[in-house]
């Protein structure tokens, strides 16, 4: 295929979302490198990612212009190479996210500096999704989501409250001091644990290095957030297994994740090659099916819609503070970050992808569950 045929090609698809090549709009692709057509149609997303970062092609407005790429459900009509298809497959019957390849997302993401994550996030280090409801800040939005998750728990003083995937240990910070719980969190992350050791120290805070496997307590609650988009389809009957099992009788357990309308075992290869290694997002039905005989879901809390104002948050913080983070990291590392913090933001304002908050109970809330929202 000539440059030319794939220039035609790679036109015709954006034309079906109103993207112009080198148009006028802010959300029209400009192209700096004419061998980003033969990239795109040869490798796909992972072109598409990769032209960005070198530089090949710019947009005025990038997470809009993911807006319009993603609703016109381009992602599904563009070339898929052959290698990206076999790991599909191999995804099926290969488990990807055992103990040891696990922790690739720990050495390639989460333990990129915590530098870069404090600069970006808000003071309690929150990585997920932050509750807008009523919040006009970046801060208000990530305080106003753990008060939530503290509400839906329904935490007492002097509860046990076990964190799934803890991160900096944030949510536990703000669990004890303000509703007073003796808590546990467990990451893989070295530098999660080491400033989380920090921000927890003086309160009944007890972080570990730990998988989420070799959990053997009992507690009162039990609460992971941002960590089930890395368990993967084929440990998920163990994580729901292990999630029961410490789980208390009368005990609330709340499931905080991403997920997506329609199930694929492997996300975008680019995100899967620079940003979450052997990630894997769930559809509503397969976290149904895994709670089958093992919970009772009493609430179900859609608000994905709100990731996008957090991602352009976290976005705002990074351009503001890359000035002092350039110290550290490189151009590419910059348009890298970019790219993945506003194209996910597109992929949200489409709703293309999801922000679920589960309330599960082992043997059903007496007289019924109401969620707080």
């Amino acid at each position: 295929m000539s440059n030319k045929m794939e220039k035609n090609v790679v036109q015709q698809l954006l034309s079906t979302a109103g993207i112009e090549i080198n148009g006028q709009s802010p959300t029209d692709i400009q192209i700096l490198n004419d061998d980003f057509y033969t990239r795109v149609v040869k490798e796909g997303a992972l072109g598409l990612g990769e032209a960005y970062m070198e530089n090949w092609w710019t947009t005025g407005n990038l997470d809009a212009f993911f807006d319009r790429l993603l609703r016109a459900e381009l992602d599904s009509k563009a070339n898929i190479p052959l290698r990206f298809l076999v790991r599909q497959i191999l995804s099926r019957v290969v488990n990807f996210q055992t103990k040891l390849g696990s922790k690739k997302v720990a050495r390639q993401h989460y333990d990129l500096g915590n530098e870069l994550f404090s600069k970006m996030l808000d003071p309690y280090m929150q990585y997920s999704c932050g509750y807008w409801k009523e919040a006009a800040s970046l801060n208000d939005a990530q305080t106003a989501k753990l008060d939530l998750i503290c509400r839906k728990l329904q935490l007492e003083p002097g509860m046990t409250l076990l964190d799934i995937g803890c991160g900096w240990g944030g949510l536990l910070k703000y669990a004890a001091e303000n509703y007073q719980v003796n808590a546990v969190g467990i990451t893989i992350s070295e530098q999660q644990y080491q400033l989380g050791k920090k921000m927890c120290a003086g309160l009944p805070v007890d972080l570990r290095i730990q998988d989420y496997r070799d959990i053997s307590e009992q507690f009162d609650r039990v609460v992971s957030v941002g960590m089930f988009e890395h368990v993967g389809h084929l440990n998920y009957d163990t994580y729901m297994r292990t999630a029961r099992k410490v789980l208390k009788d009368d005990g609330l357990f709340l499931l905080h994740t991403i997920g997506i309308n329609e199930y694929s075992p492997m996300p975008n290869e680019w995100i899967n090659k620079y940003i979450f290694p052997n990630g894997a997002l769930p559809t509503i039905s397969q976290i149904s099916k895994v709670c089958e005989k093992r919970f009772v879901i009493e609430d179900l809390h859609n608000f994905g819609a709100y990731y996008d104002n957090t991602l352009l948050a976290w976005y705002d913080n990074f351009h503001q503070h890359w000035d002092s983070l350039k110290k550290i990291y490189d151009d590419r590392f910059y348009r890298m970050w970019t790219y993945y913090l506003l194209s996910c933001a597109g992929g949200f304002r489409s709703r293309s992808l999801q922000l679920w908050q589960f309330i599960l109970s082992k043997h059903g809330v007496t007289g019924g569950y109401l969620a707080p929202r």
